[in-house]
């Protein structure tokens, strides 16, 4: 009767692990078929009659060769719960060097049994990969057959249920190394596990534990099996396949995107503003930084607070006279910012174009020979665009003011220490 209260027990686990999970994971994710061979040893504990038994009273542990062989195949529906059909074969009998009467009993069996993961319903998965669980139970018919003695030639046909787990040590994607241990039990024996007849006090019961060692194959395509399957393992985003000209494609596009014409980081795809000023920060858009919102950046109002004009009616040296003296600006290697001595003559130039507000000018920008034509070119347009920028932040309107990136000065870059006076720009009044 324990037998049975267990085997319901486990049907109830069974079909409501069942009930909670039948939605889980995707069919097309995980294989569900499996062959299962077991090999070890079976221990009948009774029916048995007067002076027989199978194992040594005297041992903890008993072997006796093998005596247990099942052969299986396993369907899961999901991860959680599966079926299966196996057969198995056993072979009672007396352990040499024993008291026991002779005797030897084969027995042939056929089970189909449901299936718990109890390794996905504890979710192993939180701390292994490779140990799993297995309950199962169901239903078995099995035909006894005495070798030996009085019974010998006769064959009873028994059925009843079985119950067990298999712990699972996982090898590789396709192979798992399991262990079991199974209860057997039989509703209608009438024979004992000796061959003899059993006595009415048995109330046609027996009782049969197998043990065993075995491997489990995986079939199917897919990478992981329902036994392993988890939402962890679809983390992985499956490699997409394309020709030689697909790929081609694909970085050309790639490449295509990350141009960076304005060189502030933001590539050309995501930049809202892609003229800006090489060296002046930019937000994560490309655009630049101006927190007071006056069209001006921060960053240009910030580095130019050295740049005052001079007021002419306190200082009487001012000479104003740009076309000669003051319209020329020098800058450093790579800069676009006017070096330190042109930043003073600098303000000359703010301070005549705001007390001549009729004069327009043309700002014409040249490089040395340093770096690629390509590059210059851009350099030279930025230094003309910063320039241009300094001079509206002093108020002078952008309609006034010009501009040209020239490239490469061919004037004095090619003559012998003329980097320096070649990296300029030219402020060229407009009459």
């Amino acid at each position: 009767m324990n037998n049975y209260k267990v085997l319901i027990l486990f049907l109830i686990i069974s079909f409501t692990a069942f009930s909670q999970n039948e939605n889980k994971g995707n069919d097309g994710d995980y294989n569900k078929w499996s062959v299962e061979l077991n090999v070890g040893q079976n221990k009948p504990e009774k029916p048995y009659g007067e002076g027989y038994f199978s194992s040594d009273p005297n041992k903890y542990f008993n072997f006796n060769g093998i005596e247990h062989i099942d052969l299986g195949v396993r369907y899961m529906f999901n991860p959680y719960f599966g079926a299966k059909l196996d057969l198995g074969y056993d072979i009672m009998q007396n352990q040499s060097g024993t008291s026991s009467l002779p005797f030897e009993t084969k027995q042939y069996r056929v089970g189909l049994q449901g299936i718990v993961n109890a390794g996905r319903l504890l979710k192993f998965e939180t701390f292994t990969n490779r140990f799993g669980l297995l309950f199962h139970g169901g239903l078995q018919v099995s035909q006894l057959a005495p070798q030996k003695g009085v019974n010998k030639g006769v064959t009873e046909d028994n059925g009843g249920l079985m119950v067990g787990l298999t712990p699972q040590f996982k090898i590789s994607k396709r192979l798992v190394l399991t262990g079991d241990f199974t209860l057997l039990s039989n509703v209608r024996q009438h024979l004992n596990w000796d061959g003899s007849f059993s006595e009415k006090a048995n109330n046609l019961t027996g009782t049969l534990f197998n043990t065993s060692l075995g491997l489990t194959l995986y079939l199917g395509k897919k990478d992981t099996h329902a036994d392993w399957y988890s939402e962890k393992t679809t983390s992985v985003v499956p490699v997409e396949k394309y020709d030689d000209q697909e790929l081609k494609k694909r970085l050309e596009d790639l490449e295509r995107k990350n141009v960076d014409i304005d060189k502030d980081g933001v590539p050309d795809y995501l930049d809202l503003q892609n003229d800006t000023v090489y060296g002046l920060k930019v937000d994560s858009k490309g655009r630049f930084i101006d927190e007071n919102k006056n069209g001006i950046p921060d960053e240009t109002e910030e580095n130019h607070e050295d740049i005052k004009p001079f007021n002419t009616t306190e200082d009487p040296e001012y000479n104003a006279i740009m076309e000669f003296e003051y319209n020329i600006m020098y800058y450093d290697l790579d800069r676009v910012d006017p070096n330190k001595e042109s930043r003073q003559k600098l303000k000359f130039v703010i301070d005549y174009l705001q007390k001549n507000p009729e004069v327009k000018i043309l700002l014409k920008g040249y490089t040395d020979n340093l770096g690629t034509v390509q590059s210059n070119d851009i350099l030279s347009k930025r230094r003309v665009a910063k320039l241009k920028n300094i001079l509206e932040s002093f108020n002078i309107s952008g309609d006034r003011i010009d501009i040209e990136g020239k490239g490469i000065d061919t004037t004095y870059s090619f003559s012998k220490n003329g980097e320096p006076l070649a990296r300029r720009v030219n402020i060229i009044i407009l009459k």
